[in-house]
């Protein structure tokens, strides 16, 4: 009896905790009319696709008689921003298009909950013919990067150039996974994300990905946490960490893209470890390595200046 009564006290104890946790971090989710409001004025655009309202830039201008233009892709629970300092780098000399991919940023959630890396190749090659674009450079970190390299082997033809960031594709191990993705995962905790999603989870997280982390400002996390909060991303988030993949197998077609590739990898990445960016340099038959001893997974991120020169460099010269 005594035993039992413990137990119900246990139990008792725990549900408290619970309630008191939800009631200190429930967070409600934030309209797509209210972010836009903060983060998707101009130059913001949006394109209707698949029944979403795809949020893009198109930003700068093509200096090269090509008028080629750079089309970007964030990672997992980013967002275009992520791109602001390349922007602000290259647009003299480029014609850069970013956009919030499917289940981020104010684009938001695929009504069809698809979060395959098929389904993202299909989204983009949508968008471009949507917005016109036949031909391009293409860039990618991360999931960005897998989406990226996928997209050049099913579209070969549209990809004039591609540059490889701190990319996802083949199988690793993480020496280290950000608190949001480790949660996303977990069963039970992973529901919970719906509701519960303190801005020091997104602080956590960012600095897991950087390797300065007097880099992470308060703005940052401010807006990547608020981003998280759009109606239906957390639910999008949960779906993309734990949706089927066929990536390792794909990683075996790698060395079939005859693209100039540029690869820039942080040294410090703990989410995608620099050996795997070897297996990028030794798989790839026209590739450049570049790795950062600064940054750790989003280095176009955290050292934008650096990696946006080596950018230009790769883009512009020996066409």
């Amino acid at each position: 009896m005594r035993k039992r009564a413990l137990v119900k006290s246990f139990v008792g104890v725990v549900g408290f905790v619970v309630i008191v946790l939800v009631g200190v971090s429930y967070q409600p989710d934030k309209t797509a009319e209210e972010l836009r409001a903060m983060y998707g004025q101009a130059p913001s655009r949006f394109v209707e696709i698949n029944g979403m309202q795809v949020h893009y830039r198109t930003e700068g201008r093509a200096s090269s008689l090509d008028k080629i233009p750079l089309v970007v892709l964030h990672g997992t629970g980013a967002s275009l921003h992520t791109w602001d300092g390349w922007v602000r780098e290259l647009k003299k000399d480029i014609e850069i298009i970013r956009l919030d991919l499917p289940a981020y940023g104010l684009t938001g959630p695929d009504p069809h909950h698809d979060y395959s890396i098929e389904a993202y190749v299909r989204f983009l090659h949508q968008f471009l013919n949507k917005i016109g674009v036949k031909e391009c450079y293409l860039a990618g970190n991360s999931l960005g990067g897998a989406i990226a390299w996928q997209f050049a082997l099913a579209y070969p033809s549209q990809v004039r150039k591609l540059i490889l960031i701190d990319a996802a594709g083949y199988p690793q191990n993480s020496k280290s996974v950000p608190l949001a993705f480790r949660i996303g995962r977990t069963p039970v905790l992973k529901q919970l994300i719906n509701y519960l999603t303190p801005r020091a989870i997104a602080e956590s997280s960012l600095k897991n990905v950087y390797y300065d982390d007097t880099k992470v400002t308060e703005e940052l996390i401010d807006r990547y946490w608020k981003l998280t909060l759009r109606a239906g991303n957390r639910e999008a988030f949960v779906r993309r960490l734990n949706a089927p993949t066929t990536q390792n197998e794909a990683w075996q077609n790698i060395r079939k893209l005859s693209m100039p590739v540029l690869i820039q990898w942080g040294k410090h990445d703990e989410l995608i470890p620099l050996d795997v960016a070897e297996r990028f340099r030794n798989d790839l038959p026209n590739d450049t390595l570049i790795v950062y001893s600064n940054a750790g997974h989003v280095p176009m991120e955290e050292i934008p200046e650096r990696t946006a020169k080596d950018a230009r460099e790769f883009l512009l010269n020996n066409r």
